[in-house]
């Protein structure tokens, strides 16, 4: 009996050991997103950049196996993301959270990210402050302060003397006619009105009359992406508002599907964005084909983002040797550069923040269809919002 227990312990002494080893050569990042709910798309997108670059690359790197995790909010629900990024680090025992498809989603779980030490890769919520709430944090998508003080810069300068703004009434609308209005009025530009609507809101006919009325040499727009854009378009042909005069994020021309039922009143539209499928790059030629292969549709900025995620998770891990502590990863996180599908990009050392090229796009006709067509390049911009 003795020799038999003794055999057992033994046994059960190799098999902790095993899994003890087994752990040692994975690594597990846990992803935060809105699987379901009203931004499952967006999510859907962040998650195909992250599948296609595990194809692309492989699931192994510095000799370590990648395990992906991966937890579902709902939505823009700071609560939920704080307790799954809990779960995540306390039950599952990941080395890296990353994703966070929305703000309040990313600040939900950088306290945790903090007081566990652990090293956060944030692929697409872009409010400037998130990178200030845990020293573990690098940003790989956007910022809006980022996009907009560079546009309304570029605006004046390139012929707009007077500016009419028109943004949804939230948090994203707002931070989108500070910046722009900022950048506009130090170049030497006037604001001559504005107006923030409801960010539900089916009819602009009223909004466009007002801004028509007041004969501004453009209208700067800021309203959510899908079913908006469209309306906004009709309203502004309804008006006899001229697409020519219509400045805004790239949102209101992203959706290919919007885009096209926008027709022939989208021309002349003038947009920011970091980035777009139909940026002229070898490295995006390749990309773009990658993901329609694999996902019949088009890539967007949210899996720009997390495919760009990927990249620096798996490069901070090869710089560490495969450590996974957060001190390792941020150190190698910071001041890394690399060439993304949307154009050279790196991580700020100070910030933490992502530096990219800013592209300013006109709605043109190509081969018969309306398209993103870029005119300009402002390169390697900073988050003007970080002190």
């Amino acid at each position: 009996m003795r020799k038999m227990t003794a055999l057992l312990c033994g046994a059960a002494a190799l098999l902790v050991g095993a899994s003890a080893a087994q752990a040692a050569d994975t690594i597990k990042i846990g992803l935060i997103m809105a699987y379901s709910g009203q931004f499952a798309d967006t999510a859907a997108q962040m998650d195909n950049g992250v599948k296609l670059f595990l194809k692309k690359y492989g699931d192994t790197v510095a000799g370590k196996k990648i395990e992906i995790i991966r937890k579902d909010t709902g939505g823009p629900k700071p609560d939920v993301a704080k307790r799954l990024a809990q779960e995540l680090v306390v039950r599952d025992k990941v080395d890296i959270i990353a994703g966070f498809t929305l703000t309040p989603e990313a600040l939900g779980a950088a306290d945790i990210s903090a007081e566990a030490k652990k090293f956060m890769v944030v692929m697409n919520a872009a409010t400037s402050v998130i990178t200030e709430k845990s020293p573990y944090i690098a940003r790989t998508s956007l910022t809006i302060p980022q996009l907009e003080y560079a546009f309304g810069k570029w605006a004046q300068k390139n012929g707009v003397k007077k500016v009419y703004t028109m943004v949804a009434d939230y948090g994203p609308g707002i931070d989108a006619e500070t910046w722009f209005t900022k950048g506009f009025k130090e170049a030497g530009g006037d604001i001559v009105g504005n107006v923030r609507m409801a960010v539900a809101n089916p009819d602009f006919s009223a909004y466009v009359q007002k801004a028509k009325d007041v004969n501004p040499d453009a209208v700067f727009i800021f309203i959510p992406g899908g079913a908006q854009p469209p309306a906004m378009a009709k309203a502004m042909q309804e008006r006899g508002f001229p697409a020519t005069k219509v400045l805004g994020q790239g949102e209101i021309t992203m959706d290919d599907n919007a885009l096209k039922s926008m027709g022939d009143a989208a021309l002349g539209i003038r947009t920011v964005f970091h980035y777009s499928w139909e940026h002229k790059s070898k490295a995006n030629e390749d990309f773009v084909k990658a993901y329609n292969a694999e996902f019949k549709r088009n890539p967007d900025v949210f899996s720009i983002g997390a495919w760009d995620g990927m990249h620096l998770i798996y490069e901070a891990l090869k710089k560490t040797g495969g450590k996974t502590d957060g001190d390792s990863l941020i150190a190698a996180a910071k001041g890394m550069k690399w060439e993304s599908p949307r154009g050279p990009m790196s991580i700020d050392p100070q910030t933490r923040d992502v530096v990219q090229n800013v592209y300013i796009r006109k709605v043109e006709k190509v081969g018969g269809a309306v398209r993103n067509v870029e005119i300009d390049t402002i390169k390697d911009v900073k988050d003007p919002a970080h002190k």
